[in-house]
């Protein structure tokens, strides 16, 4: 007989470490492979999608080694979610099967959903369709560093995780922030993400702060909204005719549902009770 290979879950988000137990509404199901898979039929069909409460959702193949589960709408507020990926020996191509079955569990939190506009530069953020606080925000100042003000993307993201980044000392990175004697004496910025390559609100401790993308002009709002703010929270910001591509970032939510579907080998399905 010929020897058979396995395949295995390299990533399962959301998790205890990567996200924590209780994520927004937009908060999508993500796995990855630790190598390439053929058979999507095979491997949909043993990936349990348990809710408190119905949801419509889809599998989602962004490439051959990861797939992902979004609802159709936001998920509703304090569902309980439990994902059951039961691949042990389940066909992932020719010769290659799934190693061990892996479970995840997670708990949807508030709904806080924040909608912004690049022309008016401000951001009204909503809970429970209430809202909480409106606040002021930038969409970068253009130049040598941004793209002009009417090419600037208007996406619909999804936080990300609370990062530390060193700002350099030098005038020429961040020309308009602040002067560089004084950026060496604050070289720590704390900015929460809507997803990994666009940051979106941050402070910089005692000062007005600008970033390479939407931020707050007042660090008192920008604390507050990374207080307030969950992994998997949506950020809908309008004003630019520009799209932000699917596949950068956390980008689930760009596509319609229709586009979704496309790209799923079973379709659409009604979950299950957890």
């Amino acid at each position: 007989m010929k020897k058979r290979e396995t395949f295995a879950i390299e990533n399962f988000m959301p998790g205890r470490d990567s996200t924590g137990l209780t994520v927004g509404v937009g908060m999508p199901v993500m796995i990855t492979f630790d190598r390439d898979v053929t058979d999507r039929v095979s491997i949909e069909r043993n990936l349990f999608v348990r809710t408190s409460r119905p949801v419509l959702g889809a599998w989602h193949w962004f490439d051959a080694r990861n797939v992902h589960f979004r609802p159709k709408k936001f998920w509703p507020a304090g569902t309980r979610v439990r994902v059951e990926a039961r691949l042990a020996g389940v066909r992932g191509g020719k010769g290659l099967y799934g190693a061990a079955n892996r479970t995840v569990n997670f708990k949807i939190g508030r709904s806080q959903i924040t909608r912004g506009s690049i022309q008016s530069h401000y951001l009204t953020v909503k809970r429970n369709g209430k809202v909480v606080r409106e606040m002021p925000m930038s969409a970068g100042q253009g130049g040598e560093l941004e793209v002009p003000h009417d090419q600037r993307r208007a996406p619909r993201h999804v936080t990300g995780g609370r990062h530390r980044h060193d700002l350099p000392g030098h005038r020429t990175r961040f020309p308009r922030l602040l002067p560089a004697d004084r950026l060496r004496h604050r070289p720590h910025l704390q900015q929460r993400r809507v997803h990994p390559q666009r940051p979106v609100v941050g402070r910089l401790p005692g000062q007005l702060q600008r970033q390479p993308r939407l931020c707050q002009r007042q660090p008192s709002n920008a604390k507050w909204f990374l207080d307030n703010t969950l992994i998997g929270d949506p950020i809908i910001i309008t004003g630019s005719p520009r799209v932000l591509e699917p596949m950068n970032g956390w980008g689930h939510w760009q596509e319609s549902w229709r586009q979704w579907l496309e790209w799923s080998s079973l379709k659409h399905f009604n979950t299950e009770d957890v």
